[in-house]
């Protein structure tokens, strides 16, 4: 731990000091990031912000790392109209971007390269740049960052600590180079922001957020159902992402029973073996349906004929800001 401190903090002192330099590229970029691995809710933010700069007239495109894709280089995932890739050579977290928002969007280890690239290709003046806090190369216009709830609240050792002993990508003091902060409570009620974390963010423009259930959908068919019509069904749950207890939870609130159920680690590439072993989970336990989240969904498309004879669904979820007002006015004036 000492030793990847000493790193992130040379490195961060070098772009601090001008050593080493943000490049510039023709778009405003807003950037969405957090400063813990996985699980604070970056994906429904990124599609909450997308969603709202196109219904303002905007014309916006998202730019990922694609994490977990199967490619290299950069890749043009969308024009906005049609998509060009697979959900394995994107990464689902894009993907499931794309098919929400229908904004041009592609992905790249290089976000300077990629953020010109991308430009270059569909005409777009403004960038949504996925989990980018840390990719300090690109300038930004607006640097955001997402803070979990429960993260937050989690005292355990093996969280609160940077890499590899915990799950901190940066100290919290790093927050005092974003330009606002998002407190996502999820679908917990809220809480207070921690005691002893005020002082990184008390200059910052804070919002807060959480998820809501919307409906269920068929994999398949694309049917829409009323999030009620599942109360007291028998369902296999299953799971690839990387904090699966909220799913598991907002299911338990609208009554679908959770305790059959198959976790996956997060980004899960689903295998014939892994659909073999859905299948049999789901026949040996009578279960009525499988209950997915939407980032599972996206890939399990992929094995519709295999698991023609089972039903799927998917729970459809999206972010709400509790001020979307004072966000939009923030967002639409820097």
């Amino acid at each position: 731990m000492p030793v990847y401190a000493g790193i992130i903090a040379f490195r961060n002192l070098l772009f601090d000091k001008k050593i080493l330099k943000s490049k510039q590229v023709n778009a405003k970029v807003i950037s969405i990031g957090n400063i813990s691995i996985g699980g604070s809710g970056k994906t429904p933010v990124v599609i909450y912000l997308t969603d709202l700069l196109k219904r303002n007239g905007i014309n916006v495109g998202v730019l990922s790392r694609g994490y977990g894709r199967i490619s290299n280089g950069y890749l043009l995932v969308s024009d906005g109209k049609k998509i060009f890739t697979t959900v394995d050579q994107s990464g689902d977290e894009i993907y499931h971007t794309v098919l929400d928002c229908k904004v041009p969007a592609a992905v790249s280890e290089n976000r300077v390269n990629g953020a010109n690239q991308l430009v270059n290709d569909t005409g777009i003046d403004t960038i949504v740049l996925d989990d980018a806090f840390q990719h300090r190369w690109i300038k930004r216009d607006l640097d955001i960052v997402v803070l979990d709830q429960r993260f937050l609240n989690d005292k355990s050792f093996f969280v609160q600590n940077l890499l590899p002993t915990g799950i901190l990508r940066e100290p919290y003091k790093s927050i005092r180079r974003a330009d606002a902060v998002i407190y996502n409570r999820k679908f917990m009620e809220g809480t207070p922001f921690p005691s002893g974390l005020e002082k990184y963010v008390k200059d910052k423009k804070v919002f807060t957020g959480y998820y809501k259930a919307i409906n269920f959908i068929d994999l398949k068919q694309k049917t829409v159902f009323n999030l009620d019509e599942f109360k007291g069904q028998k369902s296999l749950v299953v799971s690839g992402i990387a904090i699966p207890k909220s799913f598991l939870n907002i299911l338990s609130q609208t009554n679908v029973s959770v305790t059959n159920k198959l976790i996956f680690r997060d980004h899960k590439k689903y295998s014939n073996k892994d659909v073999q072993l859905i299948r049999k989970r789901f026949y040996t336990t009578n279960s009525h349906s499988v209950v997915t989240t939407e980032k599972d969904a996206v890939k399990l498309m992929n094995f519709s004929k295999e698991l023609d004879d089972i039903e799927i669904f998917y729970l459809k979820i999206k972010f709400v800001m509790d001020d979307e007002e004072s966000f939009r006015n923030f967002i639409l004036k820097n």
